[in-house]
């Protein structure tokens, strides 16, 4: 029993961070070795909208976002909320990454001052700073990780993550749309 609980210890939290370095590592490699790659999935609609989502909001501490590809979405669909909903489930899914390697118990992030900040809003608001937080494009890793290293129960992480992220993809979509119906009247193409 005493092995079996080692192991439980000390094994499956690395393996576990061994598993989100490798996701995040094969992802971030395949963006920038084949971006047009990454570029095709919108030809598949709503669905590219959801697997860009997933699979850039799966890297975890990357600079890599999935802005510019739902804002041309909203604008070439025609159902801009779809893209928003459709890109807000997929970054949900996406985000479990950083959740785990919090979860994971081993050091991600150095113990910075923004980190440690974010942890303990994770701490004190719990839900609601997760759906504020967001509604933010750039610190949501570190929200991940701290929910994971917190211990927070995993659906309410995934659930407030999903609303705040189709909140804030359902209004970058708008943004293509209105934002492209705006521009064409310039260009002469209305």
């Amino acid at each position: 029993m005493a092995k079996r609980d080692w192991l439980k210890r000390n094994i499956v939290p690395l393996l576990t961070l061994l598993l989100v370095i490798v996701i995040t590592s094969g992802i971030f490699l395949c963006y920038h070795n084949f971006p047009d790659k990454f570029a095709e999935l919108k030809h598949y609609g709503y669905l590219g909208a959801f697997l860009i989502s997933v699979l850039l909001n799966a890297t975890v501490i990357l600079p890599v976002g999935n802005f510019l590809i739902l804002f041309a979405l909203g604008a070439i669909l025609p159902l801009p909320v779809v893209v928003g909903l459709a890109g807000g489930a997929g970054a949900a899914i996406g985000e479990i990454t950083g959740y785990i390697a919090g979860y994971s118990g081993r050091a991600v992030v150095a113990r910075r001052k923004t980190y440690i900040r974010l942890e303990e809003w994770v701490k004190r608001w719990g839900t609601i700073a997760i759906f504020i937080l967001s509604l933010a494009p750039l610190v949501f890793d570190l929200v991940g990780i701290a929910a994971g290293v917190l211990r927070f129960p995993l659906w309410k992480f995934i659930l407030f993550c999903w609303l705040g992220r189709t909140i804030l993809y359902i209004f970058i979509a708008l943004s293509g749309a209105w934002g492209w119906e705006i521009i064409l009247p310039y260009l002469g193409l209305t």
